[in-house]
C-alpha cells in the first residue's frame, strides 16, 4: 500500500463538513450567501484536512499569478496618514520593479474583513503575502502557513510559528538610545508616550525605556499610552503633563505621536527643549520640519521593505524559509533634545 497521502479535494471537504460541493466553493470564494455557521464549519474542515484550492495549488506550482499581497491590518485612515506604512508601500513597489511581480495592496480593519482577506489569499489569487502592522495574536499567519502560502512579516509577530520568518528593526536598542540621550543631556524626570500594547514594537520600546531608566536609578513609571497616531500623541502628552507636571523630558514612541506631543506642549506653554526635551522614533520626513526639529531614532524602513520582498520572492521560487532579520537603528540628533 502506498504511504503517499492524497491531496484533499472539494468533495473531501464537503463530506467532512456535511455540506454540498457548491457550498464549499462559495465559502472559498467569499460569497456572502453563506451563513456564518456554515462558513465556520467549512473553514474548520479546510483547516483540518489541509485543503488548498486547485487554483492555489496551480499558482504555487507554476507561479503564474505573478503577484504578491501587502496586507496591512489597520483602518484606512491610519494607512493613509502613517508615513511608515506609506514608505513601506513605496519601497516594496520599488523592490518588485523589474521582477515581473505585481503588488496588490490589501487592508483588514476588522474581523469580518480579515476573514474575507484570508479567503481571498487562500483562494490562490496571489503567490505570497507580506504582512505589516500586525496587532495581537493575529490568526492570519497561521492560516497562510497552513495553506502553503509563502509569507513574510514586517516586525516580530507576537507568536512565532515554524516556517514563518520576519524582518524587524531593533526596537529595544532604539529605545535605549532615545532614553540614554535624554539622561545624557541631564534630564531626570523622564516620561514616555508608549505605543500600543498589542504590537511588539510598542512593547519592546516601552520595556527598553523602563529598563534604561531603572538602570540609571530614575523613575520608570511615568507612562502614558498612544496608538502611533498624532492625535494619541497629543492626548498622551497632555496626560503626562496632568499627572506629572514636573516632567522635564519625554520619549515618544513614534514621530507621528511626537508631532502631537509637541502641539500639546505648546498648548501648555512648555518650551522645547528648555522645559521639556523630546525624542521621537521613526525619523519620518516631517521630523526635520517640526518646531523645533525633532531628535529621533532612525529605523531603516526602506531596507526592511526590500529585505521582506526579497525573502518572499526566494520562498516563492522554492528556496527554504530565510532566518529572521533584525535591522539596526541610530539616533538622529536635532534640536528637540
Amino acid at each position: 500500500m502506498s504511504s503517499t497521502r492524497r491531496q484533499p479535494t472539494l468533495d473531501t471537504v464537503a463530506a467532512a463538513a456535511g455540506v454540498s460541493r457548491a457550498t464549499v466553493s462559495r465559502v472559498i470564494n467569499g460569497s456572502p450567501k453563506v451563513s456564518p455557521e456554515v462558513k465556520t464549519t467549512v473553514d474548520a474542515a479546510i483547516s483540518r484536512l489541509g485543503y488548498v484550492p486547485n487554483r492555489a495549488a496551480r499558482s504555487l506550482a507554476t507561479r503564474r499569478t505573478d503577484s504578491v499581497a501587502l496586507v496591512m491590518r489597520e483602518p484606512d485612515a491610519t494607512v493613509l496618514a502613517d508615513p511608515y506604512l506609506g514608505n513601506m508601500i513605496i519601497a516594496t513597489s520599488h523592490t518588485l520593479m523589474g521582477t515581473g511581480v505585481q503588488l496588490v495592496l490589501m487592508n483588514a480593519q476588522n474581523d469580518a474583513e480579515h476573514a474575507r482577506l484570508a479567503d481571498y489569499v487562500r483562494g490562490g489569487h496571489v503567490d505570497g503575502v507580506l504582512l505589516v502592522s500586525m496587532h495581537g495574536d493575529d490568526p492570519l499567519p497561521e492560516i497562510l502557513l497552513g495553506a502553503g502560502i509563502p509569507t513574510v512579516v514586517g516586525g516580530r509577530p507576537q507568536r512565532l510559528l515554524p516556517g514563518l520568518t520576519y524582518v524587524d528593526v531593533d526596537n529595544l536598542g532604539g529605545a535605549v538610545l532615545a532614553t540614554e540621550r535624554l539622561i545624557t543631556i541631564g534630564r531626570r524626570r523622564v516620561a514616555t508616550v508608549a505605543g500600543p500594547p498589542d504590537m511588539t514594537a510598542g512593547v519592546d520600546r516601552l520595556a527598553a525605556f523602563q529598563d534604561t531608566l531603572s538602570a540609571a536609578g530614575l523613575d520608570p513609571t511615568r507612562v502614558a499610552r498612544g496608538a502611533f497616531t498624532r492625535e494619541s500623541g497629543e492626548r498622551g502628552m497632555a496626560e503626562v503633563l496632568d499627572r506629572w507636571p514636573d516632567t522635564d523630558a519625554v520619549f515618544v514612541a513614534s514621530d507621528l505621536m511626537a508631532i502631537g506631543a509637541l502641539r500639546a506642549l505648546r498648548a501648555a506653554g512648555r518650551r522645547v527643549p528648555e522645559d521639556v526635551a523630546v525624542v521621537g522614533y521613526d525619523d519620518i520626513e516631517m521630523a526635520k520640519h517640526t518646531e523645533p526639529p525633532l531628535t529621533t531614532i532612525h529605523q531603516p524602513v526602506v531596507d526592511q521593505a526590500r529585505i521582506m520582498a526579497e525573502l518572499l520572492l526566494t520562498q516563492i521560487g522554492g528556496d527554504p524559509v530565510g532566518d529572521p532579520v533584525v535591522l539596526p537603528t541610530v539616533l538622529v540628533e536635532r534640536e528637540s533634545a
